[in-house]
């Protein structure tokens, strides 16, 4: 099942920060990336997590866009995976893998039950305008191509 085109799925996790982030609440200021990672143990996502910290502000600041990194894991391990990677952005909680499962799903690994790895560019209206879900743990859309993505108005930015 594919979301592109699609309303994206609604949800309110707890935040790295403190207190709780809606999506609709998000796209009320402009649209978002929602980033689907398996849990803090994940090298794949720690690295992926990375290039999108390397963007965020300057989407937020010139493009009014949120990154939101939804990870299948508690706040403690949570906090923990943000402050080793020294990510200036924060981390949504989702243990249960109930929002994980409404988008890429999830799975049963040695960790427990984990989020299968995604990468959703949800617009202002709330329509998935980008959709890539992991087929491998690396195989991943990093933080510069969907920052070219939104600039170019949701099309390729290298005509691909």
């Amino acid at each position: 099942m594919t979301l592109e085109g699609e309303s994206a799925p609604e949800f309110t996790l707890e935040s790295t920060a403190g207190g709780t982030v809606t999506l609709s609440e998000t796209l009320e200021s402009g649209p978002a990336i929602v980033l689907v990672n398996r849990g803090h143990w994940c090298s794949f996502c720690a690295e992926q997590l990375e290039t999108f910290d390397g963007v965020a502000y300057d989407l937020w600041f010139n493009d009014d866009v949120d990154v939101l990194p939804v990870v299948t894991d508690t706040v403690p391990k949570l906090r923990e995976m943000r402050d080793r990677f020294d990510l200036d952005f924060q981390l949504l909680a989702d243990p249960a893998g109930e929002v994980a499962e409404r988008y890429s799903g999830t799975e049963q690994t040695s960790h427990g039950v984990t989020g299968v790895a995604a990468t959703y560019v949800v617009d202002e209206e709330g329509t998935v305008r980008y959709e890539q879900v992991a087929d491998h743990p690396a195989d991943r859309t990093y933080g510069n191509w969907v920052r070219y993505f939104i600039r170019n108005e949701y099309e390729d930015p290298f005509g691909e």
